[in-house]
């Protein structure tokens, strides 16, 4: 039976494996075929990073500029001479420093905070204003900042002076972005390799040595690993021509759905689009003998030279409830990398820590957004999973890994769907730690966000993008810049972190909505009620309703002209619009005080460089929009929860009352009220305690309390008691 290796190319992250390999792995196991996988991101970084590769990189460097990346006449700058002459006590250090960052040294930390043990380049130059960009930090947190400025000193002269692709997460990114033509990427490849490049053959090769695989499977999620997939590619048409080389992921989805250029599949065999599953079965049995190519789907090959595509269009995809659960067996899960490299609070989410990564649902619920790929079938094809069935897969990745970090990698979570997996998670008493993104739905109570905080959540990311109701409009987000207050304001009540994704440059956009979108901003973090946040420049894409019909929005002209190659970004002309490329720079500066709690007096004007109109927007306008936030009765099919402890009866005969002692986790509090509405809860309560049996609708409750208690239901509604149970854990959703 024929063996598949899929390979993840450098470079993605360093603190956790991006999940596509262990996704398909997962699914192969359900067919019984055999396969394995590797991270070659994490383990080239690895190699390059130890004494033994640094003593490696400062030997080629010394003995021969030019058989690295720098000429020999030309001059190193300051900063590279300083690493040189410092290169023993990096060879002292590195080791060290790479297991403190995996998390098996911790003692090392104090060490690493004396600012005595590690050599300084100029990365260490912005340590002045560590605490104040990141308050006061522990010990471990500004030992791990340390090392990550460090390791980056070393990734600068690595980019100075071996290999100028070099990035910790991407890696040769320019050569895959928008990169109409192959002929680029075909110079570099065809070019000596640098010893980035070489120790990446060396780690596949072993890999190849060790599984002795029949077909090998290369993910392309960004531009970032393009290059290394190409590299991969190379050596293994080389020197195992009878392996099965695949390339698939992202990038292929979106870059490549036009591919006409011959040349590529001297690299690859095959290039799939889409979802993996369907096309990886098909071809699996095609190299097995068991198939024609002209029943291959979504698959792309070369025949006599010719570029072809395949697709059967009979054949269905893969449905979510069985593509198995993500399998992470054979990659280095305890070699990975915490760092922390930035003060935004979300990014360091993508870089700290061990996530286990999980789909909920298929596409994107939504999928309207003009700027989006919403006619590609991964945003396009909605299919949400079950509530069971995910914690299921939650449960046995526990297991796997050991990790109970979840990061959700949907396009934007199903709030319907968090609902019933935060109380399938409270029902099955898991402890996982969760955070993904949304859109800001009204949908998100606060109820619903305090449930999603007692099933583990800790932060969630949307799209605020321009913050202007007339573009917001034009996007088809379906929301508007009061709603994203109040839904972040759910959010951030409930213990939540938000992060807000934010857009400049769209097509149209005025100097004015520019900067009325950064009153917004400014009005949002002064309120406390979103904590992170990040600035995107609009990137037009070919698949997106702008990139489909640019004149719709006001562009004049697009480019560039394919050639043969990847057909996705697109540069574009906004004569409507305002100069977008001025504002950047102070976009960026005004946000990062704004996350840091400062700065909120000062004018906007304050921020550039050059003029700009005065905001527009009331003072105000998130404060009131936050207030007017109203309680509504609730839906007759609302489910009524308890989420706190059952309560002990005390009865006052004399008095006529009755009191309930409840006991939480940190406090006990007292309930004082009537016999008979006591005795109700006594009963009514277990029944809408989060556990084996579905709690009840808001109509069911109403009919057992007319049934069962004295009064009215409206008068218990308006009551105090039913406040203070509402505060206390009592959650209608």
């Amino acid at each position: 039976m024929k063996k598949t290796l899929f390979i993840t190319p450098p470079f993605v992250q360093l603190n956790t494996p991006y999940p596509a390999t262990a996704y398909l792995k997962g699914f192969l196991n359900t067919k019984g075929f055999p396969s394995a996988q590797a991270d070659l991101g994490i383990e080239v970084i690895l190699e390059v990073f130890s004494r033994k590769g640094l003593e490696r990189m400062f030997a080629m460097v010394a003995a021969a500029p030019s058989t690295v990346n720098r000429p020999p006449t030309t001059d190193l700058s300051d900063n590279a001479e300083r690493i040189l002459a410092l290169k023993s006590d990096y060879l002292a250090t590195i080791n060290p420093v790479i297991s403190f960052l995996q998390n098996k040294n911790p003692t090392l930390a104090h060490a690493i905070c004396s600012r005595s043990y590690l050599p300084e380049a100029s990365r260490f130059e912005q340590v002045e204003d560590l605490e104040w960009a990141f308050g006061a930090m522990g010990t471990h947190d500004k030992a791990r900042h340390f090392a990550t400025l460090y390791l980056e000193d070393l990734g600068d002269f690595i980019t100075e002076v071996v290999d100028p692709h070099f990035g910790f997460s991407r890696y040769a990114e320019r050569l895959g972005s928008t990169a109409s033509s192959f002929d680029e990427m075909e110079r570099e490849l065809q070019a000596p390799d640098s010893l980035i490049a070489r120790v990446l053959k060396e780690v596949l090769e072993k890999h190849i040595a060790e599984q002795k695989p029949d077909i090998i499977c290369l993910t392309v999620p960004f531009p970032g690993n393009l290059y290394g997939a190409f590299k991969c590619g190379q050596y293994a048409k080389q020197f195992y021509p009878h392996i099965k080389i695949i390339m698939g992921g992202g990038y292929a989805n979106t870059e490549l759905r036009s591919l006409a250029d011959a040349r590529v599949f001297n690299y690859f065999d095959y290039i799939c689009l889409d979802d993996g599953e369907a096309p990886l079965l098909h071809l699996i049995e095609h190299i097995n003998g068991e198939k024609g190519a002209e029943n291959l789907k979504r698959t792309y090959s070369r025949i006599n030279g010719v570029v072809c595509y395949h697709n059967i269009n009979t054949e269905l995809d893969i449905p979510q409830r069985e593509t198995g659960t993500p399998d992470y067996a054979g990659l280095p899960l305890d070699r990975y990398l915490s760092v922390i490299e930035i003060a935004n609070p979300m990014h360091r989410l993508w870089s700290d820590g061990r996530w286990n990564k999980l789909t909920l649902a298929h596409g994107c619920y939504w999928g309207k957004c003009t700027f989006c790929d919403v006619t590609l079938d991964y945003i396009q094809r909605y299919e949400p999973m079950s509530a069971a069935l995910l914690c299921d897969r939650i449960e046995e990745i526990i297991e796997q890994t050991g990790q109970t970090g979840f990061h959700f990698v949907d396009e934007a979570a199903p709030p319907a769907l968090l609902r019933d997996l935060a109380l399938e998670i409270l029902r099955r008493r898991l402890t996982v730690t969760w955070w993904t993104n949304i859109r800001f739905e009204k949908s998100f109570t606060a109820d619903l966000c305090r449930l999603l905080a007692a099933s583990g959540c800790i932060a969630v990311s949307g799209g605020l993008e321009v913050a202007s109701d007339r573009l917001l409009a034009l996007m088809k987000k379906g929301v508007t810049v009061a709603q994203v207050a109040r839904v972040a304001h759910h959010f951030t009540e409930a213990g939540i972190m938000v992060h807000a994704y934010l857009m400049y440059g769209f097509p149209t956009q005025t100097a004015q909505e520019t900067v009325d979108a950064l009153e917004m901003v400014r009005q949002l973090f002064e309120a406390g009620v979103v904590q992170s946040g990040f600035w995107h420049r609009f990137a037009m894409t070919a698949h997106s309703p702008v990139g489909l019909d640019p004149a719709a929005f006001g562009v004049a002209e697009t480019g560039p002209a394919f050639a043969g190659f990847a057909d996705n970004d697109r540069w574009h002309v906004d004569p409507k619009g305002a100069d977008h490329d001025l504002f950047g720079e102070g976009l960026r500066k005004s946000l990062f005080n704004y996350m840091h709690g400062v700065c909120f007096e000062f004018r906007l004007a304050d921020w550039f460089d050059f003029p700009v109109p005065k905001p527009s927007v009331p003072k105000r306008f998130i404060e009131k929009s936050i207030a007017e936030q109203e309680e509504k009765t609730p839906r007759p099919t609302a489910l009524v929860a308890w989420n706190g402890p059952q309560p002990i009866a005390t009865l006052d005969e004399e008095a006529g009352t009755a009191t309930l002692l409840f006991h939480h986790k940190q406090q006990a509090w007292e309930l004082e009220t009537s016999p008979a509405l006591a005795q109700w809860l006594v009963d009514v309560l277990p029944l809408l305690q989060i556990g084996p049996n579905p709690v009840m609708s808001f109509a069911e409750l109403q009919r057992d309390f007319e049934e069962n208690a004295a009064g009215p239901f409206a008068q218990f509604l308006a009551s105090e008691e039913w406040g203070a149970l509402r505060e206390a854990g009592l959650w209608v959703l």
